[in-house]
């Protein structure tokens, strides 16, 4: 299928964006992610830009985990000769991050970068210190972190980890795992992250009032 160019003209509400996957796959074989048992436990190169990419002005890369791919340097090298607007939709792996990696990314025209911290286990924050020091990404709002709550993780571990990315400089996305059975308080936790006018301006999450938005915006 990666190998077929897509026929773009068959959504022309979507000109002037390419999709695609480089590679697939991913290793980590995550309990909430259909990726490795769909895609396999180990990224794999697939394609190559111009197998999904024709001059595109955009591209949105799919991939799960890219820079697990054993062809890491080819197919960043790829998306940075492009010249394109990339969108790295999925979430990069942070734990893979290393100074070659980042200074193939610093060399993409990135419009959004997505990480994640999915396991409040996981003590990722002297990964994300590194890429803070190597990125040429300065825009918080482009440095977008999934943040994954509803799976097994406690209230205060979800707000330990949107504090702590907010404080170092990303930009939290909260992710609810099978949201019908996530607890009201999560729920609008999701809604007071998710809306950043909201997130930015109210500073701590007991103070989110979801009725209060209207107000803050000065409307009746």
């Amino acid at each position: 299928m990666e190998h077929t160019h897509p026929d773009y003209g068959l959504y022309p509400q979507f000109a002037g964006t390419a999709y695609g996957f480089l590679s697939r796959g991913c290793p980590r074989g995550c309990g909430f992610c259909i990726v490795g048992e769909k895609e396999g436990r180990k990224t794999v190169a697939v394609a190559d830009l111009d197998e999904f990419w024709g001059g595109e002005k955009e591209i949105k890369l799919l991939d799960a985990n890219i820079l697990a791919c054993p062809d890491w340097e080819r197919l960043l090298g790829q998306l940075a000769d492009s010249g394109a607007e990339v969108d790295f939709t999925q979430g990069l792996d942070v734990r893979l991050v290393t100074p070659e990696k980042v200074a193939l990314l610093n060399k993409i025209h990135t419009k959004m970068l997505h990480f994640a911290w999915d396991n409040p286990e996981d003590d990722l924050i002297p990964y994300f210190k590194k890429f803070l020091e190597l990125t040429t990404v300065k825009d918080k709002r482009k440095r977008r972190v999934y943040v994954l709550t509803n799976y097994g993780s406690t209230h205060e571990q979800d707000l330990y980890r949107i504090y702590t990315l907010r404080d170092m400089g990303y930009d939290p996305y909260v992710m609810v795992y099978e949201k019908p059975t996530a607890p009201e308080e999560t729920r609008r936790m999701q809604r007071w992250v998710n809306n950043k006018w909201l997130f930015y301006s109210v500073k701590d999450f007991k103070d989110y009032e979801p009725g209060g938005y209207r107000k803050m915006k000065g409307e009746k």
